[in-house]
């Protein structure tokens, strides 16, 4: 039999499918979110260049029969040039509980991870959240588990090249299911981050008892016997205190804006000023403790 630039096969058309899954991307590359970006660039550094290309050109032709995605698999069909479809599979590493549960209580700790978490939203911050935890938010090269039923000996093929294309797509449209493939599904999460009530676990202490009073509580009095104060604060600048940690992240301008849709060479514009904003900050640190070492007798 005649070798195929797909392997050891003759290379045919595929068979035209009607009703499959079609890339909404036309030309160019694939993912316009930052975490399907991220998603992209590790398959497009251990992939065979030419395979993702024709895999992109299946994804976009609509090749693929069906994606479903549960925790720590992704499975799919893919129509190819013979009469059954061929069945591919994308493993990765899921999460128990007992890792959740830290990634959770990390995540609640930060604030504004949590609201932006609620809210809907990913934070790019995330990433680093589940790195301090040591676990990962996206594979590495090494941390793909993929499989496909036809003959071709390249990897991937053509047809897990068009999957993990839509999947990156998937993960545009529905960030959450970037974490629910680690076993984490939406509503488990955000169920897990109000159940934190913000405080990243810890639950204010009631007058009179252990613990650490919440600095901010106020005593539930009816309206009619607070007339005459109702608009004074609840709390002395004296209870309030120092605040736990003075220092802000000196990206924080950065995090509170909406970030612009501008992108360098496919990187958002906020992950090309994060690494710069830290770089001022450290050098402002460095220059302040060689003031302090200096007023020293």
């Amino acid at each position: 039999m005649p070798v195929g630039r797909d392997g050891w096969f003759e290379a045919a058309r595929p068979i035209r499918v009607e009703g499959g899954i079609k890339a909404r991307s036309k030309r160019g590359t694939i993912g316009e979110q930052w975490w399907s970006r991220r998603f992209v660039d590790v398959l497009e550094r251990v992939c065979d260049a030419g395979r993702l290309t024709r895999g992109r050109a299946y994804a976009r032709r609509g090749q693929v029969l069906d994606l479903d995605l549960g925790p720590g698999l992704v499975k799919a069909r893919v129509q190819g040039s013979r009469p059954d479809p061929y069945g591919v599979s994308v493993r990765i590493t899921a999460y128990g509980e007992r890792e959740w549960a830290g990634l959770v209580e990390a995540l609640a700790a930060q604030a504004l991870h949590r609201a932006k978490l609620l809210a809907g939203e990913m934070p790019p911050e995330i990433e680093q959240v589940f790195e301090a935890c040591g676990l990962p938010l996206f594979p590495g090269e090494r941390g793909l588990d993929m499989d496909c039923s036809c003959p071709d000996w390249g990897f991937p093929c053509k047809h897990l090249s068009a999957v993990l294309y839509l999947l990156a797509e998937a993960f545009d449209d529905d960030p959450f299911l970037v974490l629910a493939w680690r076993g984490m599904a939406r509503e488990g999460l955000l169920d897990a981050l109000r159940a934190t009530g913000g405080d990243g676990g810890r639950i204010a202490a009631e007058p009179g008892g252990g613990g650490t009073p919440d600095p901010l509580g106020v005593p539930d009095v009816p309206f009619a016997e607070r007339m005459s104060d109702f608009y004074e604060s609840g709390a002395s600048a004296a209870r309030l205190g120092p605040p736990a940690d003075p220092g802000s992240p000196p990206d924080l301008l950065l995090r509170a804006l909406d970030p612009p849709q501008v992108k360098a060479r496919h990187i958002p514009l906020l992950d090309l000023l994060r690494p710069a904003y830290r770089t001022l900050a450290a050098g402002e640190n460095d220059e302040a403790e060689g003031v302090s070492r200096d007023l020293l007798p």
